[in-house]
Protein backbone atom coordinates (compact mmCIF):
# COMPACT_ATOMS: atom_id res chain seq x y z
CA UNK A 1 0.00 0.00 0.00
CA UNK A 2 1.26 3.46 -0.84
CA UNK A 3 1.81 6.02 2.12
CA UNK A 4 -0.76 8.14 0.55
CA UNK A 5 -3.29 5.47 0.61
CA UNK A 6 -1.93 4.37 4.06
CA UNK A 7 -2.49 8.31 5.44
CA UNK A 8 -6.12 8.79 3.85
CA UNK A 9 -7.13 5.18 5.43
CA UNK A 10 -5.79 6.54 8.60
CA UNK A 11 -7.92 9.68 8.42
CA UNK A 12 -10.86 8.07 7.55
CA UNK A 13 -10.65 5.80 10.27
CA UNK A 14 -10.02 8.43 12.69
CA UNK A 15 -13.23 10.53 11.84
CA UNK A 16 -15.19 7.50 11.81
CA UNK A 17 -13.76 6.63 15.08
CA UNK A 18 -14.79 10.71 16.68
CA UNK A 19 -17.69 10.59 14.58
CA UNK A 20 -18.78 7.07 16.53
CA UNK A 21 -17.84 9.11 19.73
CA UNK A 22 -20.19 11.77 19.02
CA UNK A 23 -22.87 9.41 18.90
CA UNK A 24 -22.19 6.98 21.91
CA UNK A 25 -21.28 9.77 24.60
CA UNK A 26 -23.74 10.42 27.24
CA UNK A 27 -24.98 13.90 27.15
CA UNK A 28 -24.04 16.32 29.38
CA UNK A 29 -25.80 17.57 32.13
CA UNK A 30 -26.41 21.09 33.66
CA UNK A 31 -25.89 21.13 37.37
CA UNK A 32 -26.79 23.31 39.91
CA UNK A 33 -24.26 24.27 42.85
CA UNK A 34 -24.56 25.97 46.08
CA UNK A 35 -22.40 28.82 45.83
CA UNK A 36 -22.66 31.79 43.47
CA UNK A 37 -19.92 34.46 42.97
CA UNK A 38 -21.68 37.96 42.09
CA UNK A 39 -19.01 40.44 40.78
CA UNK A 40 -21.75 43.26 39.84
CA UNK A 41 -25.73 42.92 39.93
CA UNK A 42 -25.67 41.94 36.80
CA UNK A 43 -22.62 39.43 36.17
CA UNK A 44 -22.16 35.59 37.99
CA UNK A 45 -21.06 32.46 38.29
CA UNK A 46 -23.19 29.88 40.12
CA UNK A 47 -20.72 27.11 39.89
CA UNK A 48 -19.31 26.55 43.58
CA UNK A 49 -19.25 23.82 45.37
CA UNK A 50 -17.37 25.52 48.61
CA UNK A 51 -17.97 28.79 49.73
CA UNK A 52 -14.09 28.85 50.11
CA UNK A 53 -13.71 28.07 46.46
CA UNK A 54 -15.97 31.22 45.42
CA UNK A 55 -14.75 33.71 47.81
CA UNK A 56 -10.85 32.59 46.68
CA UNK A 57 -12.21 33.62 43.09
CA UNK A 58 -13.79 36.73 43.86
CA UNK A 59 -10.68 37.47 46.58
CA UNK A 60 -8.60 39.47 43.73
CA UNK A 61 -10.94 40.96 41.26
CA UNK A 62 -14.13 41.56 43.82
CA UNK A 63 -17.75 40.57 44.31
CA UNK A 64 -19.46 38.66 46.95
CA UNK A 65 -20.25 34.97 47.92
CA UNK A 66 -23.90 34.00 48.42
CA UNK A 67 -25.77 30.88 48.82
CA UNK A 68 -27.24 29.53 45.27
CA UNK A 69 -30.79 30.34 45.05
CA UNK A 70 -31.58 27.68 42.64
CA UNK A 71 -29.93 24.68 44.41
CA UNK A 72 -32.01 22.70 45.63
CA UNK A 73 -28.96 20.08 47.18
CA UNK A 74 -27.89 16.70 46.04
CA UNK A 75 -30.92 14.35 44.62
CA UNK A 76 -31.79 11.46 47.04
CA UNK A 77 -29.78 8.25 46.26
CA UNK A 78 -32.56 5.28 46.05
CA UNK A 79 -31.33 2.38 48.33
CA UNK A 80 -31.39 -0.73 46.28
CA UNK A 81 -33.96 -3.07 46.70
CA UNK A 82 -33.22 -6.62 47.94
CA UNK A 83 -34.60 -9.58 46.25
CA UNK A 84 -36.87 -11.47 48.58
Amino acid sequence: MSGSKRICLAAGILSLAFVAQLFWSPPAQAREYPWCARYDWTTYNCGFVSFQQCLATVRGIGGICEPNPRYAGQPARRKPRRAR
